[in-house]
């Protein structure tokens, strides 16, 4: 229970990020894509830094959930972040969700409960073997390598779109190094553990370079384009990493045809609630007051 709530928590710090971190990168022009200058004209913004604020504040939390519960369960919770931020900035903005909007929150929440109670993800360990990384980290690097190749090659919502997967892949990764982190806790070192561990220092070379490639594909188009990729590519990936690295058990046979349903009701809710002008970072149009 403590692991759904700080997922929970996390996702509607992250969604939060998301959008602020979108109105500023919005901003930036297309020769800045892939450099480092590009966070240096970000760091000028108070909305950008406002979402960074945020971005901390949701990896407090997901260490939390990621300490105390299976990656394959925590990680897909992380889908309610853009519904949950939506539902949240149109009460204090006093705007009106329209209807595409509230079928986008209904499919998402749909699709998360249908897809959790179809593949009842748990089981497995907490720590994972020093050997077990070797082939998954390089994976991970061949996978990242053809997608920011291809992004860089083409423009528009496709590259936001690529940038998104890459992005996903590497907030994946950071978790379950985190998860591996953190569990050093319950060694007898316990905090000395931790800090002697290399997962800790590699979780925070992933989560910087997962930042980076959002900042890229929140640049390079709609928010459309780049958070469907971002929220299924993550929870897809993190749950890969439960079952390889960490032996976390999903339901299959004919369980897959609900889950890919429930993949399809996400990606469809999560596409919508992305078009709306809170998520777009357009102004809002307040709501009238009688």
């Amino acid at each position: 229970m403590i692991s759904v709530l700080f997922a929970v928590l996390t996702a509607i710090s992250n969604g939060s990020a998301s959008v602020l971190q979108r109105r500023a990168a919005s901003h930036v022009p297309d020769s800045e894509a892939m450099h480092l200058s590009l966070i240096k004209h970000l760091l000028r913004q108070k909305v950008w830094l406002g979402g960074i604020c945020l971005v901390i504040v949701a990896a407090v939390c997901q260490a939390v959930a990621l300490a105390t519960g299976a990656i394959a369960v925590v990680q897909p919770i992380f889908v309610i972040e853009l519904p949950s931020t939506l539902l949240i900035a149109s009460y204090v903005f006093r705007t009106r969700l329209p209807r595409k909007a509230w079928l986008g929150v209904a499919a998402v929440t749909c699709g998360l409960a249908l897809g959790m109670g179809s593949a009842a993800p748990g089981g497995g360990t907490q720590t994972v073997d020093g050997v077990a990384w070797i082939p998954a980290l390089i994976a991970t690097v061949v996978f990242e390598a053809i997608l920011i190749i291809w992004a860089q090659r083409v423009r528009g919502n496709l590259r936001a779109a690529l940038f998104g997967l890459a992005a996903a892949c590497g907030y994946a990764l950071t978790a379950a190094l985190m998860k591996d982190a953190v569990a050093r806790l319950d060694d007898g070192d316990g905090v000395v553990a931790l800090f002697a561990s290399w997962q800790l220092y590699a979780t925070a070379v992933a989560g910087i370079g997962a930042l980076f490639l959002l900042q890229n594909a929140l640049q390079a188009g709609v928010l459309a384009a780049s958070q469907p990729m971002l929220t299924l590519g993550d929870a897809l990936i993190s749950i890969t990493y439960g079952v390889m690295l960490f032996s976390e058990n999903l339901r299959t046979g004919w369980w897959v045809l609900p889950e890919l349903i429930a993949v399809g009701l996400i990606a469809a809710g999560c596409t919508e609630l992305a078009r709306s002008p809170l998520a777009s970072g357009t102004s809002p149009k307040p709501r009238r007051v009688k």
